[in-house]
């Protein structure tokens, strides 16, 4: 009981002013230091994506008290300013003198091909697609579908909104073709990213990784999980590009924005371009950048995120020829600035047929070197 209450208040402090918070509910990891499954993990409160595995607090209190807070360490600070962020990615592997045991990194676990087939259903219900289908018709909806592999559930599950019926799965395929992640994400008719209020009373998005629902979905019918979800719950994850699978066509330049809902309307309105998306700025990271080795890449910054977008670009310039769009910064109004709008809220306002055409002002493209 008291690990529990400490849990909630620390979750509470963090949770009024930062973005990385502890998980709350009863969901242990494998402590790094003592080796149980008694951590409880930090994630991004905008993304829910999971920090790197160190930053996490043992509820071993007394027999191993580790913790490692972002904000204590720079880690945080880190992202906010742009900073190379190598030197956090791997711990060290000194332990606290309380607790010893050994920890080996268990090998990447992929999703298997037959549950993204699984997916592949109940477009109709899709929130998502029919926003596609509002804008490009059944034909182009279909092919976006079959390009991108997108996928539907209906198994995400929360107290205060019930199930997620009709919601999204963006797979991320790797250039080999080889499934890292699937992420769940339930969309209003508008296109825009469900929001809910959680029991912490602050606003959230109905986004989840896909083994949350896959998850439950054998714990309701009481079944052991299989085999490869256990290992993939409870690997290393290393993620890639949303849209990576595409770049085995080497005959265009890429694209790259920031939300996989982009890079599927862009991929319409510009397909001069390979669109891909990489979730946010702090993962556009050296290791998921090997894949653009020796491409012609080009950043689409959502509008305020230009500066951040460009010293990135600039870091990695050695992988690949980097160029950034200034187009969102240079034509978006205050309003616009305030809605923290992105490319694709600005293409919908277009016919796609009509978009190379109407463009009120040119893509002006700087060389990030």
């Amino acid at each position: 009981m008291r690990n529990q209450l400490f849990t909630l208040l620390m979750y509470f402090d963090m949770n009024k002013d930062h973005q990385y918070i502890l998980e709350t509910g009863s969901r242990k990891h494998i402590c790094i230091n003592c080796g149980k499954k008694t951590a409880v993990r930090y994630k991004d409160k905008e993304t829910g994506a999971y920090l790197p595995e160190q930053y996490s607090r043992c509820d071993r209190e007394v027999n191993c008290a580790y913790h490692l807070n972002p904000y204590k360490d720079g880690f945080a600070k880190a992202i906010k300013e742009n900073k190379d962020l190598s030197r956090f990615l791997f711990p060290s592997t000194k332990k606290m003198e309380i607790g010893n045991a050994k920890k080996t990194d268990k090998p990447v676990t992929f999703i298997p091909f037959d549950i993204l087939k699984q997916s592949r259903h109940s477009y109709e219900q899709n929130t998502f697609i029919q926003f596609l289908t509002k804008l490009f018709g059944v034909e182009e909806t279909n092919k976006l579908i079959g390009k991108y592999f997108i996928g539907t559930s209906n198994d995400c599950f929360r107290k205060e909104t019930g199930y997620w019926l009709g919601a999204t799965i963006f797979w991320f395929i790797d250039i080999k073709g080889r499934i890292r992640a699937g992420q769940v994400k339930l969309f209003d008719e508008n296109g825009h990213t469900a929001k809910y209020i959680n029991r912490e009373g602050d606003k959230a998005s109905c986004t989840d990784g896909i083994h949350t629902p896959l998850k439950w979905s054998y714990q309701k019918k009481k079944e052991h999980l299989p085999e490869w979800l256990a290992n993939y719950i409870e690997s290393k994850k290393i993620f890639c590009f949303f849209g990576e699978h595409l770049l085995k066509d080497k005959t265009k330049p890429i694209a790259i924005v920031e939300a996989p809902k982009t890079a599927i309307i862009a991929s319409v309105y510009l397909p001069q371009f390979i669109w891909i998306a990489v979730g946010a700025l702090s993962y556009l990271t050296e290791e998921r950048c090997k894949a653009l080795y020796g491409r012609d890449v080009i950043l689409y910054p959502d509008v305020n995120a230009y500066e951040k977008w460009y010293n990135r670009a600039l870091e990695l310039s050695h992988i690949a020829n980097f160029k950034i769009s200034d187009y969102l910064e240079a034509t978006s109004t205050q309003e616009e600035r305030q809605q923290g709008i992105d490319l694709a809220d600005r293409l919908i306002r277009y016919n796609f047929n009509e978009y190379e055409l109407i463009q009120e002002y040119p893509t002006p493209i700087y060389q990030a070197a």
